[in-house]
């Protein structure tokens, strides 16, 4: 059992880590942050300084302010992927089992989108064109596309522009075909990928937005391009569609949960 001085100091620093989290890209002074916290500065620097020393906090030495360390922001990636990853996951398995296909989910994260689930159907051709944890330039694969066609169109630009030497590893993916593919998944309510990654294989993908729009995820289903045709497609982004505006009720029901209890 952890002793009460222990537990004090969890609670500390675990108050000190959550004013950090604030919108203050430049940091906080630390009369800031043992005001906010309400310790004292001299219990407010001794803790900072060690989480400091193991990376969970960084201190700018131009101007001595702090702001979180990069194992703090990978932890809270990390957190994130792991929390949708358990969200779908239910839905993923669902969908793997009435359509016999590989299913994927995938968020954001700066100029890419990263695989965080994935669930292989029965069908004997597997199309496991992701691995858990892969990561591609926004635009690039079904859910990768549905997730930057869903962004408004000055950040698609900023996204292209920003991924130009990235996308040239990817051949069919330059920019203006990448307008062009965002203004059809706009139109048709879906992403479509026929064979421009693996020749053969093909793949659909809706984004999981939130009440506003913004995408939080998103969700595709890939097969070889003869499970692909057009008597099989309309029921696959039903199905695709239908699934990926439950997830957004569950996240929706999930952030106010977490709201409420903060």
């Amino acid at each position: 059992m952890l002793r009460e001085g222990a537990v004090r100091t969890v609670d500390r620093v675990a108050r000190i880590l959550r004013t950090l989290s604030g919108d203050r890209a430049d940091g906080l002074a630390l009369s800031d942050i043992s005001r906010e916290t309400g310790y004292g500065k001299t219990t407010t620097h001794r803790l900072l300084g060690a989480l400091v020393d193991v990376g969970f906090v960084h201190q700018d030495t131009s101007n001595r302010r702090y702001r979180l360390g990069t194992l703090a922001i990978e932890i809270g990636r990390k957190a994130h992927e792991q929390g949708v990853a358990a969200l779908v996951t239910p839905v993923l398995k669902r969908l793997a089992k009435d359509t016999g296909d590989t299913v994927f989910a995938s968020i954001r994260e700066g100029l890419s989108a990263i695989c965080v689930a994935r669930e292989v159907g029965s069908y004997p051709i597997r199309t496991l064109t992701l691995e858990l944890g892969d990561r591609r330039p926004l635009g690039v694969g079904a859910g990768s596309l549905a997730l930057l066609a869903a962004l408004p169109d000055r950040e698609v630009e900023q996204v292209l522009r920003l991924n130009a030497l990235w996308l040239k590893d990817y051949p069919g993916f330059d920019a203006e075909e990448l307008r062009s593919l965002v203004a059809r998944t706009r139109h048709e309510g879906y992403a479509f990928n026929e064979g421009r990654i693996v020749a053969g294989m093909c793949a659909i993908g809706v984004a999981i937005v939130d009440q506003s729009g913004s995408p939080l995820a998103a969700l595709s289903i890939a097969a070889i391009g003869q499970r692909m045709g057009q008597d099989r497609l309309p029921r696959l982004v039903e199905k695709l569609q239908g699934e990926a505006a439950r997830v957004s009720d569950l996240m929706a029901s999930w952030d106010s949960e977490d709201s409420a209890r903060c």
